[in-house]
């Protein structure tokens, strides 16, 4: 197991209660091709636990601030469905199961909101995660 991964499992499992549901996923290919020195995973250990979850989709391929678009986690981005940027009215209704209906604020331009629609159900949103657009990294969840 990579190293930084330890690190961040042992600190999640510092930080776990009872009520807290937490998803682990592998570091992002930024963390795995960096060195991996002592001197690096103690920068990383004092930084405190990272969600390591990042949003993976291209910039060019977010909607406009205001609206929204679907998004099929897996398909390369030329295979899509479109139109990339769309009104949010009623894109559940055409979100197919285990989509993600993705959505940019318009009061907030440095986030982008993900609404993951349940993998057996469409039209089912059973998760909201938000990124920060220009780290990609994994703000917090909400339910939805």
């Amino acid at each position: 197991m990579h190293r930084l991964a330890l690190i961040g499992a042992s600190l999640w499992l510092a930080g776990c209660s009872s009520t807290t549901k937490t998803v682990i996923v592998d570091p992002s290919p930024q963390h795995r091709n960096s060195a991996s020195g002592s001197a690096s995973a103690s920068a990383e250990s004092n930084r405190g636990p990272s969600t390591a979850a990042t949003l993976g989709v291209p910039p060019g391929h977010l909607p406009k601030a205001g609206e929204c678009r679907v998004w099929i986690p897996g398909t390369p981005p030329g295979k899509q469905p479109g139109p990339k940027s769309r009104s949010c009215v009623a894109i559940g209704s055409v979100a197919p199961a285990g989509s993600w209906v993705i959505y940019r604020p318009g009061d907030n331009k440095k986030v982008v909101h993900v609404r993951e629609v349940d993998p057996r159900r469409a039209g089912t949103v059973v998760r909201i995660r938000i990124f920060d657009i220009e780290t990609n990294r994994l703000v917090r969840e909400e339910k939805p």
